[in-house]
């Protein structure tokens, strides 16, 4: 699936620049974009993600999904699911996803985020498509991390931090699960995205406050992910909302943490 592959030194955000490329025709589905450095990378929200140069993995990919747009939004729910993966086998660390998009992994004992993943969809002259960003921090050291909540593979004991093979494994799990669901036209339970994005979820089963769009908040329990991709959470009287974006805080910790 993967057709072409630019590696650039340096670049603002590799989600802006294959957007633009995309938008003027200058890149076509498959092409994987990958920066030793951002100086202005994004997550959601446009918060900044940023990193020394050659300290983590930064790269996207232009995807023209041939299942139906609705179920479009599955897509950054299925990068996480093949990230997680591939790094568990490629570093030997375990990994967890915080929904929608955070990657984690336990640094000192403590939950911390290694990575971040986002889809923005983009007009193109061949029609609609979908950029979908990684940025997976690999070797900072505990001065260089961005903030306190922060990882990095490295930190987390990696069994190897060579971005290479991580990139390559990376790309391959993400090829396998996109021809999964894409096989099974975009149903997460037929292509069994929805079950093991919920058995590497570590949302699920905690108390959790969303903060919503608009400034609204909601506490409860993270119950499931419905098939829609969203958050189901109960409030205290057991009633249940499915929570479609927002920021999610865990409130409670799992079992045995």
């Amino acid at each position: 699936m993967f057709t072409a592959l630019d590696v650039v030194p340096s670049i603002g955000s590799t989600n802006t620049e294959l957007a633009a490329r995309a938008r003027k025709g200058e890149a076509e589905p498959g092409t994987v974009l990958v920066a030793e450095e951002q100086t202005s990378g994004r997550g959601r929200l446009d918060r900044g993600w940023s990193a020394p140069p050659r300290s983590g993995l930064f790269f996207s990919t232009l995807l023209r999904p041939a299942p139906p747009a609705e179920r479009w939004g599955w897509i950054p729910l299925l990068a996480g699911v093949a990230v997680a993966g591939a790094l568990a086998r490629t570093a030997g660390v375990d990994m967890g996803l915080k929904w929608p998009n955070d990657v984690l992994a336990r640094v000192g004992g403590e939950e911390r985020k290694l990575g971040g993943i986002l889809a923005e969809r983009v007009e193109t002259p061949g029609g609609a498509a979908v950029v979908l960003g990684i940025g997976l921090n690999v070797t900072l050291s505990a001065d260089e991390l961005p903030v306190p909540t922060a990882g990095s593979l490295a930190l987390a004991g990696a069994q190897g931090t060579d971005r290479d093979p991580l990139l390559r494994a990376v790309l391959r799990a993400f090829e396998d699960w996109y021809g999964r669901w894409t096989a099974a036209d975009g149903d997460p339970t037929e292509s069994v995205l929805l079950e093991a994005y919920a058995a590497g979820c570590v949302t699920l089963g905690r108390t959790v406050r969303a903060e919503l769009p608009g400034g609204d908040e909601l506490t409860g329990e993270a119950v499931a992910v419905d098939g829609d991709g969203r958050l189901v959470i109960a409030s205290a009287e057991g009633v249940q909302r499915p929570v479609a974006a927002g920021d999610i805080v865990h409130l409670r910790p799992t079992a045995g943490e």
